[in-house]
């Protein structure tokens, strides 16, 4: 396993972070902990989760994937070498259960929800804290076309680092992080930190993968400059990047299957990209899956690749990509299809 500081910390997290937006929807607790031993097994420390999974959200399974990961914290007597993350929601109308569906990011709603993941966790610190998405208005999960509209703005950037900040004087969070967050959010997150005197950020935590490079056009460089490196979460794109879905396939039980909402990496543009990537694989010897990764692992902006499964065999082999290193030959392939077809689902 390779290992990054994790902000301008000296905590190193591992390259690959465990996601586990599918357990208590697609994974049952005994699989989701044998997903963790296994990934702890092999040299993984960082664990993702949220207040909000798993994914899709319902009201009978909210709260059950971190549930899932604080039995297995329970019988752990390594809590304090594992780095765990979790996340509050911002608003949004599509959890209306949550907190009587008044979720925001103010000190009652904060305050409410990292106790309660702190419950469900059976910890007494969540070592990386972040807002799950804005409370304003803007442009994330996939969103295009920004509309200025600042009366939704929301609660306050300021505001909501302010009881992050208190969180972490408290001892109930040691480090403070962002998702699915804009590049002004991001610097306004540390102009606040820098004028108030409260934690900086060490991390953005928001989408990357070959068909979705747009962390490259504002970001890149706050992680470079800043030290807020990415989490790049759908590394594979829910999975399409494998060719598992080409030519029309569906495969059984399978999130594009079970659900729309998950349509964002399957369009004609897509399509074609995800085509021209599997070629490029296949006649390389490698599996398309695995190379989608290494080119996510290789980002001198990464700080760490959010890998999913939902089976024991892609769990491996996602792991397994960390041991592969492309060649110059392979990425210039892969910025030439890039180039072609740039980012066709942002």
């Amino acid at each position: 396993m390779e290992f990054t500081t994790l902000g301008n910390t000296n905590i190193e997290v591992s390259r690959l972070c465990l996601g586990t937006m599918t357990w208590g929807q697609q994974n049952t607790e005994a699989e989701a902990h044998q997903q963790l031993d296994y990934a702890v097994a092999a040299g993984v420390n960082f664990i993702d989760t949220a207040e909000m999974y798993p994914v899709p959200p319902f009201k009978e399974t909210q709260g059950l994937t971190e549930t899932y990961l604080g039995t297995w914290l329970a019988n752990r007597s390594d809590r304090d070498k594992l780095i765990i993350a979790s996340k509050v929601c911002g608003k949004a109308l599509f959890v209306p259960y949550l907190r009587d569906g008044k979720v925001k990011l103010d000190k009652q709603n904060i305050h409410q929800a990292v106790d309660a993941s702190l419950q469900r966790l059976q910890t007494d610190y969540i070592d990386l804290y972040q807002t799950h998405w804005p409370d304003r208005e803007t442009n994330y999960f996939g969103q295009l076309g920004y509309h200025h509209a600042p009366e939704k703005d929301g609660i306050t950037i300021a505001e909501t680092l302010d009881v992050l900040g208190g969180l972490v004087q408290a001892g109930k969070i040691r480090m403070v992080g962002i998702s699915n967050e804009t590049p002004w959010g991001c610097a306004e997150y540390l102009r606040v930190a820098k004028a108030q005197g409260l934690p900086r950020i060490v991390s953005v935590q928001n989408p990357y993968n070959l068909l979705n490079r747009t962390f490259e056009i504002g970001l890149a460089e706050f992680a470079h400059r800043a030290h807020v490196g990415l989490l790049a979460y759908s590394p594979l794109a829910f999975g399409v990047l494998s060719g598992k879905y080409l030519n029309g396939a569906r495969p059984a039980a399978t999130r594009l299957v079970l659900w729309d909402r998950f349509s964002r990496y399957t369009n004609p543009r897509a399509d074609a990209a995800t085509a021209a990537y599997v070629k490029l694989a296949q006649e390389n010897d490698l599996d398309p899956a695995q190379m989608a990764l290494a080119y996510v692992n290789s980002r001198p902006f990464l700080t760490s690749n959010i890998i999913g499964a939902t089976s024991m065999q892609q769990l491996k082999s996602n792991i397994d990509s960390i041991d592969i290193k492309l060649s110059k030959k392979i990425v210039h392939a892969i910025d030439a299809i890039h180039e072609e077809i740039q980012n066709p689902s942002p």
